[in-house]
């Protein structure tokens, strides 16, 4: 069972990767101002994605510790990764949509 999970985590990360170069390498084509205002604009959006996450992940550190008798588990790389590859591809599409012309 685990394998299986693996295995979809990995692909849908690996279609994620595939998407994004994809994109990336179509963003020459627009001129060097345009291409890196759109991914700065999907990098802020990704970085902010990332703290918000990680101050959620404080909370709930704090949380679980201080007040139930459990320990905290942590974060999980995989979701991590999952997570921000999706909010990454799907912001540089944006917004090459709208700058992109």
């Amino acid at each position: 069972m685990d394998w299986i999970v693996l295995t979809v985590f990995f692909s849908i990360l690996a279609i994620c990767a595939i998407l994004i170069i994809i994109t990336l390498v179509s963003l020459p084509q627009l001129g060097d101002e345009r291409k890196n205002y759109i991914k700065m604009k999907a990098q802020s959006y990704s970085f902010a994605v990332v703290i918000f996450w990680m101050l959620i992940e404080i909370v709930e550190n704090f949380y679980v510790t201080t007040w139930t008798d459990g320990s905290y588990g942590g974060v999980n790389p995989f979701t991590f990764l999952i997570v921000l590859s999706v909010v990454y591809l799907i912001t540089l599409l944006f917004f090459k949509r709208k700058y992109g012309g």
